[in-house]
């Protein structure tokens, strides 16, 4: 039986038409399935003009212009609006594979291009062995470009450069495009378990990605063996969270797995000890081993915005920037309540009825136990709403992680970057761009849903639901 199921797999598979040592591939198994995809980048691409088709649809062939939603431009080209896409990104150059419709038409049409892009008045005359038919051209940006063809599959490449020197990468890729179109493509079972329109992958990652969508809605599934994320549990499981409603600017429930447990509160003690310089070191680390000790690995990630104007360039400024609050679930609470004890010895600490504060520099840490949970927080209304929000039983969650993100309030997160945050520290950069770029369009958002899980021997699968609110 398990010889069927793999072989049934590995049939529904889409098979990429992949370039040998490709940082990244591109697969459309289908270029008239896409409308979906384009819509929502269209939707989305009046407010946010990165997410243009017109801005990615060109980077899916090295000298054409691919026009999915337009059947008849692709036949214009040779190109079956029916047939497959695969695109390959290698540090030298780029290779796009489709299916033709008229080889002829294409050969003409590929010509024209590629004489207009060499800025010469060329002859170009097509060269056939053993049945395929290939192209090469010098560009006049530097580097060379052409074709390999075969039948009616098309491998397109152009070299990234060598300035006007011959560095050889030109050959090199018109070789490999020449091997792609006389082999068949395998099925790559790492798509397989994925929906969508378009695959990307970035193998030295290991992360393939699944995207489709809807005029207002976008979905992307994924895996990534490689991810910066804690090991989680491959099943469902019940959790304390689990009847508590979504709120903030993030709101997310996870399982950990022991392992999980031990790296997430590394990352704790570490971020705990950056703002509390005078704390010492060592105390801070035994605490936090007694604490991994005694958790269960439930924890919930709760965000509820980003302050106003807060300092950036600094980290204890970062750090207190987003008003956030971590709970977590304990084995015994006596045996947590002690470990804690020593936390009333640090400089600034001072006792609450049901834990600790701890002044540092930038504001103030709480840590209070209630019950069987945990809550650390860098915000004390928010300490204590998502104390009182915990009920005194949760219910199932479907995947080992699941999140809640609002748009809304992330674009607001992302306006308290300043230029003057930017000139302060230039790791702001990204988020400064991003939210000139994104804000409008996230101010459209509604929530972005998704889930985590953990794969069998390592890993993770993730998936995500973002759809936008009618242009007003």
């Amino acid at each position: 039986m398990l010889p069927l199921v793999l072989a049934a797999s590995l049939a529904a598979a889409p098979s990429p038409r992949a370039a040998t040592g490709a940082d990244t591939v591109v697969h459309i198994p289908r270029l008239d399935a896409l409308q979906g995809l384009t819509a929502f980048l269209t939707e989305a691409g009046q407010n946010a003009a990165l997410l243009r088709p017109d801005a990615w649809l060109a980077e899916l062939h090295p000298y054409l212009t691919l026009s999915p939603g337009q059947p008849e431009a692709l036949q214009a080209l040779g190109i079956d609006p029916a047939g497959a896409v695969t695109l390959s990104l290698r540090p030298t150059g780029r290779i796009s594979c489709t299916r033709l419709s008229d080889p002829q038409r294409f050969q003409q049409k590929a010509t024209e291009r590629l004489v207009a892009g060499s800025g010469k008045a060329l002859q170009l005359k097509p060269t056939t062995t053993a049945g395929v038919t290939t192209v090469l051209a010098p560009r006049e940006a530097g580097g060379q470009a052409g074709y390999a063809l075969k039948g009616q599959e098309a491998c397109a490449f152009a070299s990234g450069g060598g300035g006007f020197v011959d560095d050889g990468q030109g050959k090199v890729l018109l070789k490999e495009a020449s091997r792609l179109v006389t082999q068949t493509p395998k099925p790559d079972a790492r798509l397989a378990p994925l929906a969508g329109a378009a695959f990307v992958s970035i193998p030295k990652r290991g992360l393939v990605v699944g995207l489709d969508g809807g005029a207002s809605e976008l979905r992307v599934e994924g895996i990534g063996t490689q991810l910066p994320l804690p090991p989680f549990p491959a099943a469902a499981g019940p959790s304390p969270y689990g009847t508590l409603k979504p709120e903030g600017l993030l709101f997310s429930r996870a399982r950990m797995a022991p392992a999980g447990i031990a790296a997430a509160m590394g990352n704790v003690r570490a971020l705990v000890q950056q703002v509390c310089t005078t704390c010492p070191p060592a105390e801070v680390a035994s605490v936090a081993r007694a604490v991994t000790e005694r958790l269960t690995g439930q924890v919930l990630v709760a965000v509820d915005g980003v302050r106003s104007r807060p300092d950036m360039r600094s980290p204890e400024g970062r750090f207190f920037a987003s008003r956030t609050a971590l709970a977590a679930e304990v084995t015994d609470v006596a045996a947590m309540t002690q470990a804690l004890a020593p936390l009333a010895r640090f400089p600034g600490a001072r006792a609450l009825a049901d834990g600790h504060a701890l002044g540092v520099k930038g504001g103030t840490l709480f840590l209070r136990l209630k019950g069987r949970q945990l809550v650390l927080g860098n915000d004390e209304a928010l300490t204590d709403a998502v104390l009182s929000r915990i009920p005194e039983t949760g219910g199932p969650v479907p995947h080992a992680v699941d999140f809640t993100v609002d748009p809304r309030r992330v674009a607001h997160g992302l306006k308290q970057v300043s230029l003057m945050d930017v000139v302060g520290d230039q790791r702001l950069a990204a988020l400064f761009t991003a939210g000139i770029e994104l804000g409008p369009l996230l101010n459209r958002g509604e929530a972005i849903t998704g889930w985590i899980d953990g794969l069998a021997g390592g890993g993770h699968r993730f998936s995500s639901r973002w759809t936008l609110a009618p242009a007003r």
